[in-house]
């Protein structure tokens, strides 16, 4: 399985604190969230293989209800599952390895279990743009799995419990996580601390806050990125540098 290598480019500097702040400190507006509900689905399936936040209070956020938080503040390893099954992949991954897929399955919700994997959204294919990446997931209710791959080769994401789209609050619901392999799988689960699970505009998308820092935070040309511990998760860095350069990222729809 082949990793996509971009040309010659030049690389954008990291935005400034102020930029990213500005994120967290801007008025919000409340939203309400409307339960999403998925009958589970177990089989057998065949693999197609060609197929910073500043510490502010904030003042509305956006929530379904919650699950009880997982192993707060500790990276999981993942097991197998008491009945492996194979999955069906629709389209072809350039970050994950097949072994890497079966590692994740055993941490997704029972809701999902069985559930096709659809590529909604590749830099590969469709270019750097957080906007399109909103854009691919417009019509979209189910979960989503973001996986990205940095320039220093390391694999990590996050699990999202509803597609991710813009909001001027947070949304979200506890079984949000991040993930890295580092080389092993690490899971990191909600601790129940907060709910800053998700949150995205035009120019910045985030995942896990608190204390001033993101769990993960992407600019909006998906070329560059950062990861840190945060409140939400307990979660370590993600990547091998706090900032990264991104090569490859994909969503994947469950559904």
């Amino acid at each position: 399985m082949g990793v996509f290598s971009r040309g010659h480019w030049q690389a954008p500097a990291f935005p400034s604190p102020g930029q990213l702040s500005a994120v967290s400190t801007a008025p919000y507006t409340c939203c309400r969230t409307h339960p999403h509900t998925m009958k589970a689905l177990r089989g057998r399936y065949t693999l197609l293989t060609g197929c910073p936040e500043e510490a502010q209070p904030l003042q509305c956020v956006e929530t379904a209800e919650q699950e009880d938080p997982g192993r707060a503040g500790t990276g999981v390893t993942a097991s197998p599952p008491e009945e492996p099954y194979q999955l069906v992949l629709n389209g072809e991954s350039n970050v994950l390895r097949a072994e890497q897929v079966q590692q994740l399955v055993p941490h997704l919700p029972p809701r999902v279990t069985g559930y096709p994997w659809n590529l909604l959204y590749c830099t590969a294919r469709d270019g750097f743009s957080l906007k399109s990446m909103y854009r691919s997931m417009n019509k979209l209710s189910s979960p989503v799995l973001l996986v990205i791959r940095d320039t220093d080769g390391q694999t990590f994401g996050a699990f999202s419990s509803t597609a991710i789209r813009l909001s001027s609050c947070f949304y979200g619901t506890g079984e949000t996580f991040l993930f890295s392999f580092s080389p092993e799988l690490k899971v990191f689960k909600w601790t129940g601390t907060n709910t800053f699970f998700m949150k995205g505009d035009a120019d910045l998308l985030v995942i896990g806050g608190g204390s001033g820092k993101f769990g993960l935070w992407l600019d909006g040309d998906l070329y560059h990125g950062g990861s840190h511990r945060c409140e939400t998760f307990d979660n370590e860095i993600l990547s091998p540098q706090e900032q990264f350069f991104i090569r490859d990222l994909e969503v994947w729809a469950l559904t």
